[in-house]
């Protein structure tokens, strides 16, 4: 792990994306509720959430992090479901990989809720769309 102690605690906020693309009939059971498993945004939100926490103990030389706010939103388009993550913290190292991981754990527990309705269904384009704080500054991907 780095040895960020010597670094300035500042506001860092990191935003990821990603997609799970799938059939049209898939995105209308996901928006009418009618997967078996259940509401499938509600479950992905908290599984997205939950992901963030458990980053570090899902890649190795992340640093635990008291987080501060994450917050998972979905976009349903007709022929995917459009996956934000925004984490946010006061410290010394950035919240890259959380947000990330948020989307990653989002997009996969899409998959599991609506997999035997679609097994086609991929997930894509998983990426950092803008950080904020620390030496750095602000930084926009897209």
């Amino acid at each position: 792990m780095v040895d960020v102690s010597a670094k300035d605690e500042t506001t860092r906020v990191a935003v990821a994306r990603g997609r799970v693309t799938m059939r049209p009939e898939t995105v209308a059971l996901i928006r009418e509720g009618r997967a078996n498993k259940g509401d499938v945004l509600a479950v992905a939100e908290v599984a997205g959430i939950m992901g963030a926490k458990q980053t570090p103990n899902l890649i190795p030389m992340c640093h635990p992090l008291t987080l501060s706010a994450v917050t998972v939103s979905f976009e349903l388009r007709e022929n995917a479901v459009e996956i934000e993550a925004t984490v946010t913290l006061r410290g010394r190292t950035g919240v890259e990989m959380e947000a990330l991981t948020a989307v990653t754990v989002a997009a996969l527990t899409i998959y599991d809720m609506v997999k035997s309705a679609d097994r086609g269904m991929r997930i894509e384009a998983v990426r950092l769309v803008h950080k904020r704080g620390g030496r750095s500054g602000v930084i926009n991907l897209e």
